[in-house]
């Protein structure tokens, strides 16, 4: 499942804003760089972006405003902009983690070349080795580019570092699913959910994995619950086809039932062969 442009640059967001990066002791004490990263988390963004411009053009060498401009200009639909900012964030500092990411995150989502983000989440990888977060997004790239065995590894890495990581656990099962090996990718969805009970991706996995395994009871009722925390077109059809499903067999079990019953008392007529029940 693929996260909205809002939700995956929320999570980069989240994991830059609180550290305040490496920011120059200059530009932390200036009061517009707070106040447009504050802007930034608040969904502000052309108030952001204009106090970010001026932030550019006051600190050129910070790498850090740079990449807050690329995020800006993302949140705009602007993926040229952003990634020429990445670009001169990473010219500034090569070793730039959260830049390499959300590079990688454009390379992936946008450009569609697994090979370019999977070679830069490698690179966040090999510096951030005990970064779950980092493993993760390894392992969605892997799985894009077909390599189905590396992209598990990968999320167990995540898991074994972040115990109950839901992001993780659904992608592992979505492995699982791919390889229909469905009781696994259930066990994973099922985990996922104990974590986080709203996560999309694995509840939209467990129906998956519950309709493969005929529960369509169960399914109907999984997929209520995604419905519920978000009423997509597409999840209401799946609803539908389910309780269609769920219904025409036991429609069908009905059926068979008075099938067997009436062949039953034909058997049992014929054995005593009087109205009276009387043997003849």
């Amino acid at each position: 499942m693929r996260l909205s442009w809002a939700a995956a640059l929320w999570g980069i967001l989240c994991l830059g804003v609180p550290t305040a990066f490496a920011a120059g002791a200059t530009l932390d004490r200036d009061p517009d760089w707070q106040r447009s990263r504050k802007e930034l988390s608040e969904g502000k963004n052309a108030e952001a972006q204009e106090l970010l411009a001026r932030l550019a053009q006051k600190y050129p060498a910070e790498p850090d405003v740079h990449l807050f401009v690329a995020i800006a200009a993302l949140r705009a639909r602007d993926p040229q902009g952003a990634s020429a900012e990445i670009e001169k964030t990473l010219a500034l500092d090569p070793n730039h983690v959260e830049a390499r990411t959300l590079r990688g995150w454009i390379e992936m989502e946008i450009k569609r070349d697994y090979n370019a983000a999977a070679a830069d989440y490698a690179k966040v990888v090999e510096q951030k080795p005990d970064l779950a977060a980092a493993h993760n997004n390894m392992g969605v790239a892997l799985k894009k580019k077909g390599e189905a065995e590396k992209a598990a590894a990968s999320f167990k890495r995540a898991i074994d570092l972040k115990p109950g990581y839901s992001e993780a656990l659904t992608n592992l099962g979505w492995v699982y699913a791919d390889q229909n090996n469905w009781g696994e990718a259930r066990a994973e969805f099922e985990q996922a959910l104990k974590a986080n009970p709203n996560d999309e991706g694995a509840l939209y996995g467990l129906a998956e994995a519950q309709r493969m395994a005929r529960d369509y009871s169960g399914a109907e009722g999984t997929l209520k619950r995604l419905i519920a925390r978000a009423p997509n077109f597409v999840y209401w059809l799946e609803w539908g086809q389910v309780k269609l499903v769920h219904y025409w067999w036991v429609l069908l079990l009905t059926a068979g039932l008075v099938y067997l019953n009436s062949r039953y008392q034909r058997s049992r007529r014929s054995e005593y062969g009087g109205a009276d029940g009387k043997k003849a």
